[in-house]
């Protein structure tokens, strides 16, 4: 793996849920929202250390509100279910967009293992 400058682009479609990302060896990546909230480096999903992660099931439908930068380093996803903990450097990015097939792969098995949906829960009529 590359140590990863700076993207040379990052666009957010949100109509797609997706958050482009261009590295300046040519790498880009499409990176679908709900991948990057379950993937969220926060500590609320990461925990404070190895084998902490937590698994976030439901988020099937969630977005990206906001893309703000943080120096020069990383940028904080803004996601409409209101989590907006998670700092994404561009060693990170990089790493999801390298890695997506099998991160995604294990989220998906440890989600059936668990008897999760990727849907979120029905909502209660009142």
């Amino acid at each position: 793996m590359v140590d990863a400058a700076a993207p040379t682009e990052i666009r957010l479609k949100r109509a797609e849920r997706v958050l482009e990302v261009a590295f300046p060896d040519g790498a880009r990546y499409a990176l679908p929202a709900e991948y990057l909230r379950v993937e969220s480096p926060s500590a609320e999903v990461q925990g404070h250390g190895p084998g902490q992660k937590t698994i976030v099931a439901g988020r099937r439908e969630v977005g990206i509100m906001r893309v703000e930068p943080v120096g020069h380093y990383a940028v904080r996803l803004v996601f409409d279910d209101l989590h907006d903990t998670g700092i994404y450097s561009w060693d990170y990015l990089r790493r999801l967009g390298e890695e997506q097939a099998e991160r995604w792969a294990a989220y998906e098995a440890e989600l059936a293992a668990r008897g999760l949906s990727r849907d979120p829960p029905p909502r209660r009529r009142t």
